[in-house]
């Protein structure tokens, strides 16, 4: 397995695994475009993609603008196997780096994702829509997750 940062290159291969997707499903694939996966990695904020022989089977994307995790998904067939928490932690990382603000992600309630984020320490502070969860992470709670890690 290789970790990188995204390059718009990889956009054909990030939606490939977007659509993908078992859970947290796009109701229509056009709502999300290439040319918004290319902003939100080359001007919005930063994204990572995790190869295993020469294909992206998961990516993360964090937005500075609104200050939420715009996107993390792993392909079906490579879910737990750390894939997620790597790109989770690498994206993080620098988010933080960069950023003293809290950030926020959404997401559907009873799905593998929820755990995920209610496990690694994400707070749960209302919704984000009619149907999703919202979460948020502060620095501080970044630190403490990251000082138990080590």
């Amino acid at each position: 397995m290789d970790f990188r940062e995204a390059v718009v290159e990889d956009i054909d291969q990030i939606q490939v695994v977007r659509n993908a997707v078992k859970e947290n499903m796009l109701s229509n694939p056009a709502l999300v475009s290439d040319a918004d996966v290319k902003e939100f990695i080359t001007n919005r904020g930063k994204g990572w993609v995790c190869e295993v022989n020469n294909s992206i089977v998961g990516f993360a994307i964090a937005d500075l603008k609104e200050n939420n995790i715009w996107a993390l998904f792993i392909h079906p067939d490579y879910e737990g196997k750390g894939i997620g928490k790597h790109l989770h932690t690498l994206m993080l990382d620098w988010y933080f780096r960069v950023s003293n603000n809290k950030v926020w992600l959404g997401t559907s309630p009873n799905t593998r994702a929820e755990k995920f984020y209610r496990k690694i320490g994400w707070k749960e502070v209302g919704k984000h829509g009619d149907l999703e969860i919202k979460f948020e992470l502060t620095i501080s709670e970044w630190k403490k997750i990251r000082n138990m890690k080590q």
